[in-house]
């Protein structure tokens, strides 16, 4: 098989010209996903016969078959594997010259170089180029932190874009599109490629917060000429202290001196009380005892003693 496509390229080197094959001059431009036509045409004599036609599309670099027709049918023993079921030709176009290939439900791994060689008594050849991409979806832009924010805070805003392909050329900046970053800006990018072999791909931007910030991230492809992007303003506040509660505070403290004072006078004229009570006990106790000033009882004696200087005048 090897040797047969050698064999044919050797001839389509040689006999150059001899069958004069169209193909673009750019590459096609395929959706990941959707179906591709990779174009390649002749212009048959008036003698052609599809059992003179002999069609292979094989890659370029590799040359592994991707789909072959001969003698008036595909021949698809020796097909790729990763092709299998997914290829097939305008076979009612035929007749007229077009052996454009369909390559359905293209992925990334399909883009490349695609060489059509065909046999109409001589050889000729053509490579067409298929390029994959995605359609950029539109970026999630996020704040860490969130809220309470104050300016001056150092803020985290992180851009990320899923699913793209090719590698976007992801842009975010402090401020609008286009404005000139302000303040302390660190800019890193992750790009990882999952299984399929498009990009997810996330951009952080540290900064210091302003009174009123606005982030902008754009991410770009290329390939499809297309742009989207996203933005986010942050509102950071002043510390300020509302009046409702600076009244109630004030409203609080009074209640507090208030009650304080209160508190302070009950103390007082219980203090008051208990040292009054405290003196007239201890002045019972004395009398009680014998000990201590007798002023109270002196006015008896000095009675009792008159009584008795009266008995012995009598």
């Amino acid at each position: 098989m090897y040797w047969q496509l050698l064999t044919w390229m050797l001839l389509a080197s040689s006999l150059a010209g001899a069958v004069e094959i169209q193909v673009p001059d750019d590459p096609v431009v395929t959706l990941f996903g959707h179906d591709a036509t990779l174009r390649c045409s002749f212009a048959p004599d008036g003698n052609f016969s599809l059992a003179d036609l002999s069609l292979i599309w094989q890659l370029t670099d590799t040359k592994r078959l991707v789909h072959k027709y001969a003698d008036g049918r595909d021949q698809l023993a020796n097909q790729g594997r990763s092709y299998a079921n997914r290829t097939a030709l305008f076979y009612d176009q035929l007749p007229g010259g077009n052996v454009s290939l369909l390559l359905r439900r293209v992925q990334i791994a399909d883009e490349g170089s695609f060489t059509c060689f065909v046999r109409v008594r001589d050889y000729s050849s053509a490579a067409v180029a298929l390029q994959v991409a995605a359609v950029y979806s539109k970026p999630n832009l996020s704040l860490e932190p969130n809220k309470n924010l104050k300016p001056g805070d150092p803020v985290t805003v992180t851009c990320h874009a899923f699913r793209d392909y090719p590698k976007p050329a992801l842009m975010l900046w402090p401020g609008r599109r286009g404005a000139t970053p302000r303040g302390r800006a660190i800019t890193t990018h992750r790009q990882v490629a999952n299984e399929e072999g498009l990009f997810d791909v996330q951009s952080v931007l540290q900064v210091v917060l302003e009174p009123q910030s606005t982030y902008s991230c754009l991410v770009k492809n290329p390939l499809l000429d297309q742009e989207t992007h996203t933005s986010i303003t942050v509102t950071a506040q002043h510390l300020v202290f509302p009046a409702v509660a600076l009244w109630v505070s004030v409203g609080l403290a009074v209640c507090l001196l208030a009650l304080l004072g209160a508190l302070a006078y009950v103390c007082q004229k219980k203090i008051r009380q208990s040292c009054k009570e405290e003196r007239e006990n201890a002045g019972i106790e004395e009398q009680e005892d014998g000990e201590g000033p007798k002023t109270a009882l002196q006015p008896l004696k000095n009675l009792e003693i008159k009584e008795d200087m009266g008995e012995e005048i009598d």
